[in-house]
Formats: structure tokens, C-alpha cells, sequence
């Protein structure tokens, strides 16, 4: 027994970074939301950076840790508490048998990932963990984490014991320790209010009105309600085009940005549909999924263009300094 489900919270799964190789079959990706936020975490504790992680969205969980483990949590701050401490985010966290972990008020983003040392262990579906609500495939018998779940973990690595004997070993009355170093995820995860997301023009860019292009770039877009995995719907200046367009249904990516009849742009989200019949104006740059990922529903963001160049440097550029930290945290988990 590893960590036992208390409380579910609004809406906690288990992902990894997707299920790839099967939309010619009509699965979807799924995968998590924020893969920045879930590599890093994974690599916080040793593992590797496709693990699966929990993704926990606006309300979480409580969940009762039933061994000595070692934890990370990153991307939002949902205000996580063990036994009501305040627990440090974006480093790793070692947490003593019998605690209880739970999570409070969201205070910037909306989702927040736990990875534990070792990875849960339940089974890959279609080479990968992740969690496909509408499908009820992969991760904990293919839902949503429920009040009662028992959630088991897989052995942990070289990297993750040196860390948890090394925090064991320093004295502490309280239920859990971390390190005096963390992640500067700012570089990763660059969170604001409003955030200017930036985007490539789409295949039918060009058949949408003159204003309708220049309201795109330049107005708000406040995320509706009825928003979810799948896609963000956009609230704001209608979008049109010159005139009416008959279309195939085409592929479509995480971060399309489709215009449906009613002129509200919908945003393609992991768990997107595999194509998409609706005009396409714009697909965000991959730099920027993460930061999409963590706007909650009734706040506003807007779009800037941007070359294709530049986004293929962007990520790169994010590539590689991922590959650096990835480093960093497997010498200092070691030392």
C-alpha cells in the first residue's frame, strides 16, 4: 500500500506525456495538460521525465502517504499542506509514513502535478499510462482518482534512495523534509494574470476577414466556463470569415485554434479530438502549451503572432535547457 485516496477532489488523474502512434485509429493523445510542470516533477524524484504523474486540477485531493516516500509537486500552487505545513514546490519533498497530504486554495495556475519516487504502478494501455476519460482507458481503471483509491508505486531509482537517506538522516520533528535547492520555473513556466500566448498563423488564416485578424491579435479572449481537456472555449470579438467555407475534416494538433460557425475560437487541448472539420486561424506555439494549460476558466488571455522560426528556436532553446536541469537534479539527487 502506497498512498490511499481520501478525498478525490474536482478532478484528479493519472498522465504521462500522451499516447502516440494511434490517431489513424482514432485514439487520442491525452497526456498532460502542462508537460513542462510533469517532466520537471518526475525528474525531481528520479525518475524518468515520461513517468506518470498525478495532475490535479483547481480542487485536489487528500491523500493519506502510507510509506516513507519521496514526492514532488510543481506547476500551479494549489496551496499544498502535509499534516497543515505549507509544502515548498518544484523540489523534492520527503514525506514520513502516516502523513496526510492535502491541497487547499488555488493561488496561481490550475493544475498542479505530483510525481512520486518509482512512478505508480498501474497499466499501460496503448504504450502509455495516461488517463482517457470519455474512452475510460489507462490510468487507474480508466477515471478520474475517487474517494477509497489505493494508488501503488513501482520500485524507486538509485538517484531517489541516495535522497530519501539523505533526508532521513537530518533531524526533524515534523512529517516532512526537503531539500534546500529548487527549480527556477519561472524559465518553464512563466505564469501572469493575462498571459500573451504566442501563436503561428493557421492553414485558413488568410480566408478570415481583415478586422476579424486584426481583433485576434490585438483583443481578449476571457476562457468560458465550458472549457475542459479536450479544448478552451474563447469568449470575445467574433471571429469571421470573408466568406463561407466548405471543409474536409483535417488533423489537428494540441494548441490548434479553431472557428466554429458561432465565431468563438476553441483552443485544442490533450484531449483533443484526432481531426477537426472547423477552419483553423492560428496553432499556439509549443513553448506557450504549458502556460495555456494553466489558465483557469473566467480569466482572459490574447494572442500574438509569431514566426514559424522563432517558435522552432523557442523550443529548442526550452529543449535544452530542460536537458540541462535534467542534470543539475540527477547530480544533486546523488550527491
Amino acid at each position: 500500500m502506497s498512498i490511499t485516496t481520501l478525498r478525490s477532489g474536482l478532478l484528479t488523474t493519472i498522465q504521462d506525456l500522451g499516447r502516440y502512434g494511434y490517431q489513424k485509429y482514432g485514439v487520442i493523445v491525452s497526456g498532460a495538460m502542462d508537460s513542462y510542470s510533469l517532466r520537471i516533477a518526475n525528474l525531481l524524484v528520479g525518475n524518468s521525465k515520461e513517468e506518470a504523474a498525478l495532475e490535479i486540477t483547481l480542487m485536489g485531493p487528500t491523500l493519506l502517504v502510507e510509506k516513507d516516500m519521496l514526492i514532488a509537486i510543481t506547476g500551479g500552487d494549489l496551496s499544498p499542506t502535509i499534516e497543515g505545513v505549507s509544502v515548498p514546490l518544484w523540489r523534492p519533498v520527503f514525506v514520513k509514513k502516516g502523513s496526510k497530504l492535502q491541497f487547499g486554495a488555488q493561488k496561481s495556475g490550475c493544475r498542479a502535478y505530483l510525481a512520486v519516487a518509482g512512478g505508480f504502478a498501474v497499466q499501460r494501455m496503448m504504450k502509455s499510462k495516461s488517463t482517457y476519460l470519455r474512452a475510460e482507458i489507462g490510468g487507474y481503471q480508466g477515471r478520474a482518482i475517487q474517494e477509497g483509491d489505493v494508488l501503488e508505486t513501482n520500485p524507486i531509482s538509485e538517484g531517489a534512495f541516495s535522497q530519501i537517506e539523505k533526508l532521513k538522516n537530518k533531524q526533524y520533528k515534523g512529517a516532512f523534509l526537503t531539500t534546500n535547492w529548487s527549480v527556477r520555473w519561472n524559465e518553464f513556466l512563466p505564469l501572469t494574470k493575462n498571459p500573451n500566448i504566442r501563436v503561428l498563423p493557421g492553414a485558413q488564416f488568410e480566408q478570415f476577414t481583415a478586422n476579424s485578424k486584426q481583433q485576434f491579435f490585438t483583443q481578449s479572449f476571457r476562457v468560458s466556463p465550458q472549457s475542459d481537456r479536450m479544448g478552451y472555449r474563447l469568449s470575445g470579438p467574433s471571429i469571421e470569415l470573408e466568406e463561407k467555407l466548405e471543409m474536409l475534416s483535417e488533423a489537428v494538433a494540441h494548441g490548434t485554434i479553431q472557428i466554429p460557425p458561432d465565431g468563438n475560437p476553441i483552443i485544442l487541448l490533450a484531449d483533443r479530438q484526432t481531426t477537426g472539420g472547423y477552419p483553423k486561424i492560428g496553432q499556439v506555439a509549443t513553448v506557450d502549451l504549458p502556460v495555456v494549460a494553466q489558465v483557469m476558466p473566467g480569466q482572459s488571455l490574447s494572442f500574438t503572432e509569431i514566426t514559424l522560426e522563432k517558435a522552432e528556436r523557442l523550443y529548442l532553446e526550452r529543449e535544452k535547457s530542460l536537458k540541462q536541469l535534467a542534470v543539475s537534479i540527477n547530480y544533486k539527487l546523488k550527491q
